[in-house]
This record gives C-alpha cells, structure tokens and sequence, in this order.
C-alpha cells in the first residue's frame, strides 16, 4: 500500500515544481533508467524540502569497488543494460587500485578484476574516468555561482569555497543519479541562505607547510562539527596557495563533516567580513593560535620510534606537492624498513614524470601510486599481510580516517616525514 502511495506521489512531482520534460521522464517515457534517477531526485528533493530542481554543469562520482561493493555494482550494472547514459561531462574520482601496483601491494583480485569491471561500465554510460580528487586542479574548475553535482567531500568544499560554484555532497548513487538527469534538487548550498558565514575563526598564528592548513581544518572541525555551519577564517594574508586551500577544506570535511567556508580577501564570497556573513552576527566565535595548530599534531603521538609506512596521499598530490618531495629525496634513500608510499592523479603523474620527479622518488625507494587514494585501497588488508602498524602523514584527513583500519597514525610536517622515511624511525 505504502509503495503505492510513494510511486502515485512520484509521478505527481509531491510539492516538487516539475518540468514538462521531468513529468515525461517520471511517467516511464524516456526509459526506465532515467525514470530511476528522477525519482531518487524526487525522494530526496522531498526530504530536504527542495521546491524545484536546478540543472548542473558537471558531475563528479565516487565510483570504486571498495567504496560501491557488491551492491553499488549492482546497481550501476542494472542501469547500464537499461541504457542509462550521462547527460552533463562527469568525471570520477580516485580509484581503489593502480593496476600496475595491485600486485605487489597483495591487493585482493576479486577486487582488481571488479574494478576493472566498473570503469568499464562507466565509460559504457558515457562518464570520463579521470580517476582522480583533485578534479578542482587538473579537470574542471566550475565558475562562481555554477550549480554542481560532486561527490568527494573535499571536492565539495573546494567547489563551494574557493569557486563559489554550489553542490551538496553527493554520494555515489545521488551522482550517478544527477549526472544521467543532468539535474539536482535545489536545497542546502545550492541556496544563498545556506552560505552565508555562521562561525567566525581568527586565525592568529602563521601557517607554513601544508600540513599545518590541515591542521587548521582539524582544530576548527572537531569544534564546529556542523554540516550546515560556515567558518569564515580571517587573519590569513591574501597569498593563499591552491594546496593549502586543498588540505584546509579536506581536513574540514573530513574532522567537521562542513561543505563550505569562507576566507575573508581569498574566496569569492567574502570580499569582506560583512559580505560574508550577508550582514548576520557570527554565532560564534573561535580563536586559533599556535598551541591550538601544535594540539592537533599531539593528538597523534608515536607509539614506537620505528616508522613502518609513510604516506603522502588523502587528496592526491599536486605537481607542486610532488617536486618538493623530490626535493627533499634528492641523492638520499629510503630506509630498507620503511615504506614510503605516494599517490597523484595521471595528469600530475604525467607531468612529474616529464620534469624528473617521479623518477628521483622511485630511486630512493618511494612508490608513486596513480589515479587512488591510499585509504580507499582495502588498507587494512595490506596492513595485516606487510606487518604494519604504525602510518605517518602530513595529511590530516588521512592520519583521521585511516585508524579506523586498525592502523596507529602519526601526523606530522611534510619534511619530518620525509626525513622519517629517510632514517627509519621520527625523532
């Protein structure tokens, strides 16, 4: 009865303003594939009380094995023998296996082989496999204002922040869902309201390398830890480069679980401190000096000098991120029990390639994986077969979701890194 009642009120649109087209798709006539995605739109547009849909120039998806299963694979099988193809430019985010590293990794080979399945299937529906989560550096920065649909949370709060283009986080089956409707329900960032500044941070200390921007994004995160909230950071000099922007948003989504924030002179929704709270009084207010950047540091300690993995990934490295570990691997080698272990897009990969990079970290005895992320790659698994326990980043959106794969994480600066990886143990 209940099921009936839901597909009657799908096909009347509920309280949702429909198109003539959108009434068509609802009524079967375009396939049963699109019927599908409209209506997951619909249910969701329901849920948040979204009065309309907005129709998107790009979609990126969340799209791997470890991230799908069994199940999103089902799904995207189904859709694909019904016909299902993308509407907009989608692209996809970073993949759970470098198949020329899988391997030698131990990675599991139903896994591999699924993998390969699925690209296959997503370049059949029509979708870009650029296989990488920094979209924003390297593939499509959307313009300010531009409705999109973006899975990865920290291409979310890049798109939203920096650009000031507009998407929620979109998780895999709402992506798929938008990039075959080339639409979206009109809720949340995709309206003004939901972007004006809530929370003023005033950073009073200075930020050197990346590592501390994550930082930044940890310490606010764990305070805020508001979807719906908006820090909006004053007190940092307009010279912001894209990879701190990079691993502040990521490490703001991931410790916060926040799609969006200001900076006052830097993103272009704050002009000003008054601009970016539309004219509202901050709801609150929080104050970040050095002992509160060097408090995130010491909430990862070291539970044995040896270090028995280092990796540099969680989002994937910038062309700029992997000169200066080339820099400081230069004419040295890696410890014989350590791994040092790094992951890029291929655009970035390609490039570094070129200038040498790649090749001066793989002759000191680091790994350049491509095209994933080392915590989507069943690391848990790789874990229990080399025998490591303990993983040292200069990200701290990795150091926060990679315990939960019964690693013991350490966060520390890029250079103590990689000196660490260098002599084998942190100190």
């Amino acid at each position: 009865m209940l099921q009936r009642e839901n597909q009657a009120l799908a096909k009347r649109g509920g309280d949702v303003e429909l198109s003539a087209a959108e009434e068509r798709i609802l009524a079967g006539d375009c396939g049963p594939a699109l019927r599908w995605a409209l209506e997951t739109q619909m249910h969701t547009a329901r849920f948040f009380g979204a009065g309309k849909l907005v129709p998107i120039g790009n979609c990126h998806m969340v799209a791997d094995y470890e991230v799908m299963g069994e199940a999103g694979y089902d799904l995207l099988s189904k859709l694909a023998a019904q016909g299902a193809q993308v509407s907009v430019p989608t692209t996809t985010n970073a993949r759970c296996v470098d198949f020329d590293a899988a391997a030698r990794l131990f990675q599991d080979p139903h896994m591999v082989a699924r993998e390969r399945e699925i690209m296959t299937l997503l370049r059949g529906i029509g979708a870009m496999l650029t296989d990488t989560c920094i979209n924003y550096q390297t593939v499509y920065q959307p313009h300010l204002g531009e409705h999109v649909a973006w899975g990865d949370t920290g291409t979310v709060i890049y798109a939203n922040s920096v650009f000031g283009a507009r998407s929620n986080f979109e998780a895999g089956p709402a992506a798929l869902a938008a990039a075959v409707t080339g639409r979206v329900p009109c809720y949340g960032f995709h309206l003004d309201e939901a972007r004006r500044g809530t929370v003023l941070v005033k950073v009073a200390t200075e930020l050197g390398d990346i590592s501390d921007w994550g930082a930044l994004g940890a310490a606010v995160g764990r305070i805020v830890n508001d979807y719906w909230a908006v820090p909006v950071f004053c007190g940092i000099a307009p010279t912001v480069s894209s990879d701190e922007l990079k691993h502040l948003g990521a490490s703001l989504a991931s410790y916060g679980s926040l799609a969006m924030f200001h900076m006052v002179g830097v993103t272009p929704e704050a002009p000003s401190l008054a601009r970016a709270f539309d004219g509202m009084a901050p709801r609150s207010t929080i104050e970040i000096g050095p002992a509160a950047i060097e408090s995130v540091y010491e909430s990862y300690p070291c539970d044995k000098d040896e270090i028995d993995l280092v990796v540099l990934t969680g989002p994937q490295l910038s062309i700029f991120e992997l000169r200066r570990t080339a820099e400081l691997l230069e004419g040295r080698r890696v410890n014989g029990n350590t791994q040092l272990i790094i992951t890029t897009n291929k655009q970035n990969h390609a490039i570094a390639s070129q200038l040498g990079y790649v090749a001066e970290i793989e002759r000191s005895g680091g790994s350049v994986l491509v095209g994933t992320c080392f915590y989507i790659m069943a690391p848990g698994e790789m874990r229990k077969h080399f025998g490591w326990s303990n993983v040292l980043t200069n990200s701290a959106k990795f150091a926060n979701i990679i315990g939960g794969y019964r690693f013991h994480p350490i966060f520390r600066r890029t250079d103590v890194c990689i000196e660490a990886a260098i002599n084998g143990r942190i100190g």
